[in-house]
């Protein structure tokens, strides 16, 4: 080999070996060699001096007046050379990393965190760790701190989630991503999603089971089955008839039967009325359109009133067939009789509407 084949191996050794000159966004670390009045230097050799100064500081200004001379401080390169020939540095942006790289660490370890609420919107629940600012989706809070509301109204949602502020609760992290700045925490435990799935995986729609009455609410009964699973019964699957107070049908601790309506994402919706025969199966024969009936008013709503032809069989008369909403109820007043004609009659869809055949 040539004098001049060793030199340009030996560099071309040397160039592999060389420590690479770092790059911005890098994490580097090195000892404080300086601190003067809002600038904090740092010796990295061989590249030259880091510092830390101007809006940097200030949004480290805390941790950086704790630093002394000779410690090691870790920081993130947001300039590799200023005009000054200094490398500048973030020691935010470097606390952010290692922020993100607790987090998925925890998400590996399955480690619980006891955290206050902050605030709520119509999802979920504000968290605050570390610094940053994480969600906590509904969907992720136990059985006792979900929001329970009828029709799933977000506003009633947001009401009942706001109630959990400035409470402290025992949290994991489930999702970290530095990138979106996305931080997502669970109240569930490890592993009781997985056991929900499994558990309503046991069961098929139109099963029947006996379940414990676990809560009563305006929309509903809350009932637990077989296994643990927790199910609703919604108020239109109470009763055939109308239903005004679910709690009128039954109290925590009842035992009831139930059947299975519907299995979506480990969860189950269940029925008590399908239990027993439906009345509109029952009455398919005997009505039809343009028929003339007697029928009770049961009940008014925003699109008129409801009136029952028989029980559990019920047509709507639609407020367009009056000047008003207020004409309506005093033309038609509640429990009392009167003669309409059938316009639409549906016994498979539970439908039928019902005009107004006032007597002459």
């Amino acid at each position: 080999m040539t004098q001049e084949e060793n030199t340009n191996d030996a560099m071309h050794h040397y160039l592999e070996e060389a420590p690479h000159a770092p790059q911005i966004g890098e994490s580097i670390e090195g000892p404080v060699v300086a601190i003067s009045s809002g600038k904090v230097y740092i010796d990295l050799p061989p590249f030259g001096t880091g510092i830390i100064y101007g809006r940097e500081y200030l949004a480290a200004r805390d941790i950086l007046k704790k630093v002394a001379l000779g410690d090691t401080v870790s920081a993130k390169i947001v300039n590799n050379e200023n005009k000054d020939g200094y490398i500048e540095l973030s020691l935010k942006e470097a606390r952010q990393a290692m922020i993100w790289s607790d987090a998925e660490e925890a998400i590996a370890s399955g480690t619980v965190f006891e955290l206050t609420i902050k605030d709520a919107n119509k999802g979920g629940l504000i968290v605050g760790w570390q610094g940053i600012n994480g969600f906590l989706p509904a969907s992720q809070l136990k059985p006792e701190h979900y929001p329970r509301v009828a029709n799933g109204e977000k506003q009633l949602i947001l009401d009942e989630l706001k109630k959990l502020i400035d409470t402290p609760l025992s949290l994991r992290i489930i999702t970290a991503d530095p990138r979106e700045g996305k931080l997502i925490f669970s109240e569930r435990d490890t592993g009781e999603e997985a056991t929900e799935a499994v558990a309503a995986s046991e069961y098929k729609v139109d099963d029947v089971l006996t379940g414990e009455v676990t809560g009563m609410v305006d929309f509903g009964i809350f009932v637990k089955v077989e296994g643990g699973l927790e199910g609703l019964v919604h108020i239109s699957e109470i009763e055939w008839g109308l239903v005004e107070d679910p709690r009128t049908y039954a109290k925590v601790g009842d035992k009831i039967k139930v059947k299975i309506i519907e299995i979506k994402e480990g969860k189950i919706s269940l029925s008590i009325k399908q239990l027993t025969e439906d009345p509109w199966q029952k009455v398919a024969d005997k009505y039809k359109k343009e028929d003339t009936v007697e029928a009770a008013i049961i009940k008014y709503n925003k699109y008129g009133a409801l009136a029952s032809i028989e029980e559990g069989v019920a047509g709507l008369v639609h407020v367009s067939e009056f000047e008003s909403e207020e004409a309506l109820k005093n033309e038609l007043g509640l429990g009392k009789v009167y003669t309409f004609k059938i316009t639409l009659f549906d016994p498979n869809e539970h439908k039928m509407t019902l005009s107004y055949k006032k007597e002459t």
